[in-house]
């Protein structure tokens, strides 16, 4: 069974908005990230495991407020107090995931087909985020995460990268659409590629 995206029908590639007369290596790039292993991994409140010695492709689950755990193929984010979110590549994870957490002390819930997952790069990528968001982005480091809303729909942010920076939203599957044409729309005023 092949999965289908969230945008497939709405997702074009080409480019829009107010990119006339301008480099186009300056204007934003906005991508649909695709076939990602998502897994939600809590843990319960009578558990006593010290997450800190599980150890995940060579991450460890951190219990740090807004900080994200990162290699090559993963990124783990702080989710909320014993609570985080697997974002990885590698799809053979959840095999070494269900091995690794005993289901006495953890809830693992594979979230993959449940997200529509929008990234946002570009100088001007926080300021995008400004307009449907009420979160300060002038606090936002690389390798930090923040769940808020975008114009009343509930998302994960996830800033991969800085200079440029490389946003990374998530939203449930369903508002994919309805983020898809937010984002967009704020795009406009400075011209923005689909790649």
């Amino acid at each position: 069974m092949t999965s289908i995206s969230a945008l497939n029908k709405i997702y074009k590639k080409g480019i829009f908005g107010n990119y006339e007369n301008k480099d186009e290596g300056s204007l934003l790039k906005i991508s649909e990230i695709k076939n990602l292993l998502i897994v939600q991994i809590v843990q319960y409140k009578n558990s006593s495991v010290s997450v800190e010695s599980i150890d995940i492709g060579g991450l460890s689950l951190k219990e740090e407020v807004s900080l994200v755990s990162t290699n090559k193929d993963t990124r783990i984010l702080w989710f909320g107090p014993k609570n985080w979110l697997l974002i990885s590549t590698n799809r053979d994870l959840l095999k070494i995931i269900n091995q690794s957490f005993k289901e006495s002390d953890f809830a693992i819930t594979d979230l993959s087909h449940s997200r529509a997952i929008i990234q946002i790069e570009g100088k001007n990528s926080k300021e995008i985020l400004k307009k449907g968001c009420p979160f300060n982005f002038d606090q936002l480091k690389k390798n930090n995460c923040v769940n808020s809303v975008f114009n009343g729909i509930t998302i994960t942010i996830d800033l991969v990268n800085e200079n440029p920076n490389k946003i990374r939203l998530f939203a449930l599957r369903s508002f994919g659409e309805s983020l898809y044409h937010s984002i967009t729309d704020a795009c406009l005023e400075f011209g923005y590629k689909n790649l």
